[in-house]
């Protein structure tokens, strides 16, 4: 697994060289306590980002709990979005300037939440308009992940197949099985389990998955996605527009007191995207 700790990074090139080869890497510790106590409590305030939130059906009855937005705005969730270390990090591995196209929490509720089924993130965002698989996902963990509540499972490597064909299944995306079924024989399976400040970063095209929440803890996730700054959608998106990030040092997250005040951001309707299909409430 290609594991590098915040604290004592030294050599960038050792982070981008793992990246390139396995697809992924993980950052321990890239939000400090102090930091993700504060985000945790953004998240967990009723009156903030998850006041919009929507369930996507996964299968079995279990349903995944999102709220997806574009442009990072000025709350906790965006300081963290728009923070240096952040950024900086994402765009040495996207290899330049780049755009927020969304940011998303992925929320699984203790023993009900549901899983997401193999995919690969381009296989959505091919279908929203993206010329090139150039866009990544920082995914930080504000609660604990692990096997026993639906962490992410990665398959080593997966990011070199190109972009595989995707349908629906439920409400999401899911890669062609039978693909995904040879290349298992090929790569190697990665459990990515995740303390609270962790975060895996990930190209577009490396196929993931993540299980049902069958434990007594919640898994809340808080997954950003930048796009290479040219890679702009060749279709009407109201997300995938170059928009250039306003970044704040990294002292932003603590100081900030905004929970409440979304101004800027623009949530997404699930009923108007052609990628997923949201559960209709009765």
């Amino acid at each position: 697994m290609a594991e590098f700790d915040f604290k004592n990074i030294a050599v960038f090139d050792d982070i981008k060289r793992k990246y390139e080869e396995f697809g992924y890497i993980i950052i321990r510790n890239i939000l400090t306590k102090d930091e993700i106590s504060r985000v945790r409590r953004a998240f967990d305030n009723p009156n903030g980002v998850m006041k919009n939130q929507f369930k996507l059906p996964s299968g079995g009855g279990r349903d995944v709990i999102l709220s997806l937005w574009n442009n990072p705005g000025n709350d906790v969730t965006g300081m963290v979005a728009r923070s240096e270390k952040i950024v900086n990090i994402c765009e040495k591995l996207l290899g330049g300037e780049m755009f927020h196209f969304h940011a998303k929490a992925i929320l699984k509720e203790p023993s009900v939440g549901g899983q997401f089924v193999w995919h690969q993130d381009y296989g959505y965002w091919y279908k929203q308009g993206f010329p090139y698989p150039d866009i990544m996902t920082i995914s930080i963990a504000i609660d604990e992940n692990t096997k026993e509540n639906g962490c992410l499972q990665v398959l080593r490597g997966t990011h070199k197949c190109g972009r595989i064909d995707h349908g629906f299944y439920e409400g999401e995306q899911m890669a062609d099985p039978e693909r995904v079924s040879k290349l298992k024989e090929k790569h190697q399976l990665d459990d990515v389990e995740l303390k609270q400040g962790d975060a895996i970063l990930f190209q577009s095209n490396l196929l993931h998955t993540s299980g049902n929440n069958m434990s007594s803890r919640r898994r809340l996730a808080y997954a950003i996605a930048y796009a290479a700054a040219y890679n702009e959608s060749v279709a009407e998106h109201p997300f995938a527009c170059y928009n250039p990030i306003q970044k704040v040092p990294d002292s932003a997250i603590t100081e900030c007191e905004n929970e409440e005040d979304l101004t800027g951001k623009v949530f997404l309707d699930p009923k108007k995207d052609v990628a997923i299909k949201a559960k209709q409430e009765q």
